[in-house]
């Protein structure tokens, strides 16, 4: 699997995957989270959900990266059939006593939004353990949004704004296209439009709103968990032989 993953070869390997013949033979879940990740990256995210299906009808037992992967699919597709998988997948983890990422949560919680499950998006938002990242922050305020809490939502971003916090507490930091999103829900109110633009002002001066969406947000892979194998053509020689790769791989 990892030498397809090398290769470039993921359709090879996702056949790999489906030999009944091989049943059995693909048992750790590493095998399924290197071809999930392959595909996801290409935009595969059908081909990524068959791989998950057949990952969970041959019994393999699911690792944190795996759940963040297989919400993160399921996200991506955003239909019925995806969120009631996600969703099934979240509640037997519970069951089981699994302690599932924030970073898996926060995929659960965007893919109900998007389905316009706001309720189901609330009460999985309160179960994320230090709801403190960038991305959480902004999955706040679209839930406040969908749930036309107004109100709350200006005191949230003013509290933010105005908020004296020592130099070395990070501040918020709200998506441009999240703001958007806000104004465009307040526009019609002339005090809380008001309210907002001069909290806009105030944000963008203490440099709180990127330019991220809140897909980049999500699907951001922080700088030490990016992965170290690189397509065949964007490396040629073998870590292990510091030979060129091509006669690496025959010698090996």
């Amino acid at each position: 699997m990892r030498l397809c993953y090398e290769l470039d070869l993921e359709e090879s390997a996702v056949e790999l995957i489906k030999d009944q013949h091989l049943r059995g033979f693909f048992s750790d879940c590493t095998s399924y989270n290197i071809l999930m990740d392959m595909l996801f990256i290409k935009g595969k995210y059908k081909s990524a959900l068959e791989v998950l299906i057949e990952m969970k009808n041959q019994d393999v037992k699911f690792s944190k990266d795996t759940y963040v992967l297989a919400f993160a699919i399921c996200y991506k597709l955003n239909s019925p059939e995806s969120f009631k998988i996600c969703t099934t997948l979240r509640e037997e983890a519970l069951i089981k006593g699994e302690v599932l990422s924030r970073r898996a949560c926060c995929f659960v919680v965007a893919l109900a939004l998007n389905q316009n499950q706001v309720a189901k998006a609330m009460s999985m938002f309160s179960q994320i353990m230090n709801p403190e990242s960038v991305t959480c922050t902004n999955l706040n305020i679209i839930i406040h949004i969908q749930s036309n809490m107004l109100e709350t939502l200006i005191e949230i971003l003013n509290s933010a704004a105005e908020g004296n916090l020592p130099k070395f507490v990070k501040k918020h930091e709200f998506s441009e296209e999240v703001l958007a999103k806000v104004r465009e829900k307040v526009k019609d109110v002339p005090t809380l439009v008001a309210r907002f633009d001069e909290i806009y002002g105030k944000l963008h001066i203490n440099g709180q709103v990127t330019t991220y969406t809140l897909d980049a947000l999500l699907c951001h892979t922080p700088r030490d968990r990016k992965s170290h194998v690189l397509p065949l053509n964007k490396r040629t020689v073998s870590r292990r032989t510091f030979q060129p790769l091509s006669r690496s791989l025959l010698a090996e």
